[in-house]
């Protein structure tokens, strides 16, 4: 089975070095664009079995803390709509078309994948840092976690019909800006444990 495992930064695919010789490794860059851009031409590519994309994210759920592993099965680009004064709206509500939600309906059969947190994201590209600016999110989306990848990652396995899985280890809480409690080392190590089980059980 051929599988390519997607990042961002190749910190967060350091510890991923699986024996088989069939997986594949792509570092995008930061950001929705590089990810969406880079992982629809490696797909197009090649007739990949499996996506796999790894990375970190800030959480939401207080329930899921730094260093907690997740599967994110559902995903959407936070900031795709328009201001309408204090208030927002969502393509949907525009009626423009688009993808508003991406979703993971088939994840795959993987039992190292089955063992964590299936959860929703928000992908971004400025991660939220003020009380006011979560609050509003938290109530118009409900979201678990964030990344600045994870929805452009599925848009481009679900239009090519690859099978896929995005991996998240939560390196911090999302509030105001505090890099003194983010545990990014320990997210980072935790993210390639599980990222090794779920190559393992292919």
């Amino acid at each position: 089975m051929r599988v390519l495992v997607v990042a961002a930064t190749d910190a967060e695919i350091a510890d991923i070095a699986p024996e088989s010789g069939d997986v594949d490794f792509l570092v995008t860059g930061v950001g929705m664009v590089a990810t969406a851009a880079q992982t629809a031409r490696a797909l197009a590519r090649t007739r990949y079995h499996l996506a796999l994309n790894v990375g970190v994210c800030g959480s939401f759920d207080r329930t899921l803390p730094p260093g907690s592993v997740v599967h994110v099965v559902t995903d959407r680009i936070a900031e795709l709509g328009a201001e309408d004064g204090d208030g927002f709206l969502t393509l949907d509500e525009l009626a423009l078309p688009g993808e508003p939600v991406f979703v993971n309906a088939a994840p795959p059969p993987n039992a190292a994948l089955l063992r964590l947190p299936a959860v929703s994201g928000i992908t971004v590209n400025t991660v939220h840092g003020s009380e006011r600016s979560i609050e509003a999110v938290v109530r118009r989306f409900a979201p678990q976690v964030e990344s600045m990848e994870g929805a452009a990652f599925m848009y481009a396995c679900l239009i090519n019909g690859v099978s896929f899985a995005q991996v998240r280890a939560v390196s911090n809480l999302v509030e105001r800006r505090n890099r003194g409690a983010w545990r990014m080392s320990e997210a980072i190590d935790n993210l390639g444990r599980a990222a090794l089980s779920i190559l393992e059980c292919i």
